[in-house]
C-alpha cells in the first residue's frame, strides 16, 4: 500500500483511509441497484454505463494518483461522495420509478423548450 496523503486539501474533507476499496463497494451496490430497473430506463442505461467504467478503472489500477487521473472527475474523497450521492439517487428512483407512464396527460407544452411565447 502506497503512502496515505495527509489531505485532500478540501475544507472538510478528511482522506479516506481505503479509496479503493470503498469505491469498489459503492460502484457495486450501485450496479446492484440499477439490476432492479427496467433494461430500457433510461437512468439505468447512462447510470450503469458510466459506472461500469469507472470500476473497469478500479480494477485495472490499484495507484489511487492514477484512478483519480483516469476517472478525472475529482480526488478519491470525491469519487467516494459522488458513488454514495448516486447510490441514494439510484435508491429513490427505485421507489419513483420514473420509467412507468404518467398518471395524467402533461398540459399542453410542458416538455416544449424554449418555451412557447406568450
Amino acid at each position: 500500500m502506497g503512502l496515505l496523503k495527509k489531505t485532500t486539501g478540501l475544507t472538510g474533507l478528511a482522506v479516506a483511509a481505503n479509496p479503493h476499496h470503498t469505491l469498489g463497494a459503492l460502484y457495486g451496490k450501485i450496479l446492484r441497484t440499477l439490476q432492479k430497473m427496467p433494461e430500457n430506463a433510461v437512468y439505468r442505461k447512462y447510470t450503469e454505463q458510466i459506472v461500469r467504467e469507472r470500476a473497469a478503472v478500479l480494477q485495472q489500477t490499484k495507484d489511487v494518483c492514477e484512478i483519480e487521473q483516469k476517472i478525472n472527475c475529482g480526488q478519491a474523497e470525491e469519487l467516494i461522495i459522488q458513488a454514495e450521492n448516486e447510490l441514494n439517487l439510484a435508491r429513490k428512483m427505485l421507489n419513483w420509478k420514473p420509467w412507468e407512464p404518467l398518471v395524467a396527460k402533461p398540459p399542453k407544452g410542458q416538455w416544449d423548450w424554449p418555451p412557447a411565447q406568450q
